[in-house]
């Protein structure tokens, strides 16, 4: 991302260029976090059903 605002501040790409670049950084940013947020709810629930036996919830 700081490479894309250096080429548009030296006038190397235009707006729409450097604007169409980093949005598409913005949407790879955004499932990335989505992919760690599921990870961490995957995480969770496994945690939660070594709390439980036989039925029971130990919490």
């Amino acid at each position: 991302m700081n490479k894309i605002n250096n080429m548009l501040l030296n006038n190397e790409i235009s707006a729409t260029t450097a604007n169409a670049l980093l949005y598409g950084c913005k949407v790879c940013l955004g499932a990335i976090r989505v992919d760690d947020q599921q990870a961490k709810i995957n995480e969770l629930e496994r945690a939660i059903k070594e709390l439980e036996v036989d039925g029971k919830k130990y919490f």
